[in-house]
């Protein structure tokens, strides 16, 4: 088994990671959030309009980290490059979403409007 599988099935315990994104001025920004895997990459589902997207819009260099609700680190830091999944590649992710984080996860859609689908393949 691969040192990357062995990272994401250390990744899938979990529930949380803290999402590592970087300012234009190289400061990293790091926020807990839900994810999900699949096919080797990790998904976040965020709103288009949040920090963490439009700083991925300038630096697709992330890093990740198992996590709690409020951040509080479980593992360590594993770099990873993102991209925005489109088309039925996002769906999917929606999807995995609702099936790990259930009713959690239909009313934050409903609340958050537009929704973007964040790929991490793990560097």
């Amino acid at each position: 088994m691969s040192a990357d599988n062995n990272r994401l099935e250390e990744l899938a315990k979990h529930k949380y990671i803290n999402l590592e994104t970087y300012r234009k001025n190289g400061q990293p920004v790091s926020t807990p959030v839900w994810f999900m895997i699949d096919n080797g990459l990790v998904y976040v589902v965020t709103s288009a309009d949040t920090g963490k997207a439009k700083r991925l819009r300038n630096n697709p260099a992330v890093r990740i980290m198992p996590s709690g609700f409020r951040g509080e680190p479980k593992g360590e830091w594993i770099e990873g490059k993102a991209r925005f999944a489109e088309g039925a590649e996002a769906e999917r992710a929606i999807q995995l979403r609702k099936k790990k984080y259930g009713l959690q996860a239909r009313l934050a859609g409903m609340i958050r409007g537009a929704s973007t689908v964040i790929a991490i393949e793990l560097v």
